[in-house]
Order: C-alpha cells, then structure tokens, then sequence
C-alpha cells in the first residue's frame, strides 16, 4: 500500500491507515518543524496521533476545549468548551435528534487570490488549512445510517468510494454533515489521477484513499451553517474526536508563518496551496470572499467549449485556454472524466459539426469552467491536459 506523503503524514511510518497524512486528528501534527504540542495547528501538547493512524483520537478532549485550532489558548480564538454536539458514533444507534440539513446543498466556494492574506493581531481572524487535490465531497450520514457523498455537482460519490462510504457510516451518528476532500494517495504525494480508477483498480494498485473534513454543516438535530467558522471548526474537532482514518481532519493553523511554510514546503507531496478563511463566516453556498485560495500555478483555469465523441462519454474535449487559444485536450479522458464531463456537459452539447481545424465537434453552449495541468506539444499541435470540471464556477 501507498504510504501518505512525507511531511504531511503522522510521525506513524508506513501503512498508519489509508491517507493518513493530511488531515490532522485532536493528538495532531504537522510538517516537519511546523506543528508543536499545543501549538496553533491543534496539538494540544499530545503530540503525533496514537493508535495506529493520524486522525485517531488522543487522550485530550477534542479541539472544543482550545479554540478554532485546538491549540493556542487565546480566549480570542474561540468560545470555549463546546457542548457534546453529536460525538463520534458506532452506528446509526448512537445518533441523537437524525438529520436536518438534506442533499443536496450548494457548498461554500473560495475565491482566488495571489498572495496569502495577513493575519491580524489579537484577536486573530483567519484560518490556515492545506487545501488538497482531490474530490470535494459533502458527507451526509443519512437517517438509517446510510452515506451520501454529495460532489460539487451534486452527483453521490458514495458508489465510486464504498469504502470510505462504509466507514464514516461506522464512525458517524446520523445527522452528521461534513465537508471535505476525498484523497488518494501513491508514490508518497496525493494522486487526484488515482480517484478517477474504479474502486476495484485501486485495490489492485494499493492506492489508499481517505476522507479529510474541514468543515461542519450538521449535527444531530441542528443545523450549525449559521454559527461562525471558529465555532464549527470547534464541534467538528469534538465531533471526530474518536474518529480513526481514513477519516480525519484537515490540517490547519492560526499562524501565518506557519501556512507559509506549508504552502512552500509541500508541493511536491500534492498539496495545492492555502485556503485561508475567516474565523467570523458562516456557512453558505456559493463563491465567497471570505475564504480565499492562493494555489500553485501547476494547473490554470480555461473554458470547455466543445466535446469530441459521444457527448454522453466523450473521448476528448476542445477547451479555451487563458490566453484565448482554443486547443484539443490528451490524453484521451478516463472512463471516470468522460462521465464526469458527460453528465454536465451531455445536455449542453449542440449537434455533430465538422470545425475547419478541429474536425468533428459538438459545441457546448454555454461553455463549462474546467481545470487544465500543463500545455504540453505533441507533433506541431498544442494540446491541454484535463483535470476536472469546475461545475461550481
């Protein structure tokens, strides 16, 4: 099995759980040099998490008792002791009050940003968390126990990730909402190419995925968009707080130097940059400027304008770039991209035509905003290579 990247994984060595690596349990830890006991990136002086795996809980109480990152102490970082708000069950048995915020629900968005946003003295007001290549995924424990993972697109992942579906159905009492990041892991970096495979392919390739939560949207019986970000980030701590991986949450810090060194420091293992999110916001759909991503530049931004193929399974697409040069996209899509692009772009697709430079199109109208890798040349001709599409703008 793949073993989660050096320096964003828990002092555990090798094979601590599927993923263990990014998210950060209540015994947290950090990159090398970057989290402390009881720093601000949760450490609550237990130091790396124990039992096996990083999300694991430590013997200290979740994150409720130390403010928005479970560390610093300042009474300034949080309300103080949260009240029991759903703690981590073993079946739909444990839940108190079921659910009361249904899929599907438009997630919070971030918007753009190029350079990561100060941090303002006491009292702080923004968050630091890795912001990691994978699937954004909403996780609902449903009722009778089941698991909806809800995409951007708000297609259930859950059948494309049953293991990860099972288990936050086993930790979680129902009426649990998270948000977070479906993530696998090979060649000690995050792979978001490995969670296009088939569940079965990854079994094979012994690529383990896991599920890292960042925020809170409910607990059982209560709906808590509307509480401010350091409060839910507080009851997220407590609600994972006996939570093993694959689940886990993610790694974040009220310190600025800190985020930096992250955001320097851990490229090469898949991260993809910094969001940086106000402690004050509440939950709510929709690109917003209260978080902000700051990203490396290894992928950009363009338009998807028309698909080559069947415009149910597309073999390829023909996208805008930046620049305004429309270029075709190779290598040819996975099974799992062509679905992706065909269920949000199939209906999109006008009739067959042939186009003077690219042969054989459908046009899409309007355009999709996609994720493109690199530009890369291939005999004389400019090609992109897809990532995904940004369904939510």
């Amino acid at each position: 099995m793949s073993r989660a990247p050096d320096g964003i994984r828990g002092d555990h060595g090798a094979g601590a759980g599927a993923g263990a690596g990014v998210g950060a349990g209540v015994g947290s830890w950090g990159p090398s040099g970057a989290a402390g006991a009881g720093g601000p990136e949760g450490g609550g002086g237990a130091g790396p998490a124990r039992n096996g795996g990083p999300g694991r809980a430590s013997a200290a109480p979740a994150a409720s008792a130390r403010g928005p990152e479970g560390g610093s102490g300042d009474p300034a970082d949080g309300p103080g002791p949260a009240r029991d708000p759903g703690r981590a069950g073993r079946g739909p048995a444990a839940g108190r009050g079921g659910l009361v915020v249904h899929p599907p629900v438009g997630v919070m968005r971030p918007r753009a940003a190029d350079e990561l946003p100060p941090q303002a003295a006491p009292p702080r007001e923004l968050q630091y968390s890795l912001k990691l290549d994978g699937f954004r995924a909403l996780a609902f424990v449903l009722d009778d126990g089941k698991v909806v993972l809800q995409s951007r697109s708000r297609r259930d992942l859950a059948p494309e990730f049953p293991g990860i579906a099972a288990h936050l159905a086993d930790q979680l009492p129902p009426g649990v909402v998270l948000d977070g990041e479906l993530c696998a892991y090979r060649d000690g970096r995050l792979s978001f190419t490995d969670l296009l495979r088939s569940p079965a392919d990854r079994a094979r390739a012994g690529v383990p995925v896991s599920y890292i939560a960042f925020d809170l949207l409910a607990v059982p019986g209560r709906d808590v968009r509307g509480l401010p970000l350091r409060t839910r980030w507080e009851l997220l701590g407590a609600a994972l707080s006996e939570a093993e991986p694959p689940l886990q949450r993610v790694l974040a810090t009220l310190d600025e130097e800190t985020a930096r060194g992250w955001f320097r420091d851990l490229q090469d293992a898949g991260v993809e940059g910094i969001v940086a999110k106000t402690l004050s916001s509440t939950y709510r759909a929709g690109s917003t400027w209260a978080w902000r991503k700051i990203r490396h530049t290894d992928t950009s931004d363009g338009l998807l304008l028309g698909v080559v193929g069947p415009p149910g399974r597309p073999r390829s697409l023909l996208v805008r770039l930046a620049d305004g040069r429309t270029v075709p996209t190779a290598p040819r899509l996975t099974p799992a991209q062509s679905r992706e692009v065909g269920a949000l772009a199939g209906d999109r697709a006008g009739p067959l035509v042939q186009d003077p430079e690219h042969g054989p199109v459908r046009w899409v109208d309007p355009p999709l905003p996609v994720e493109l890798r690199q530009l890369a040349v291939r005999q004389r001709q400019d090609y992109a290579t897809f990532i995904r599409v940004r369904s939510e703008g």
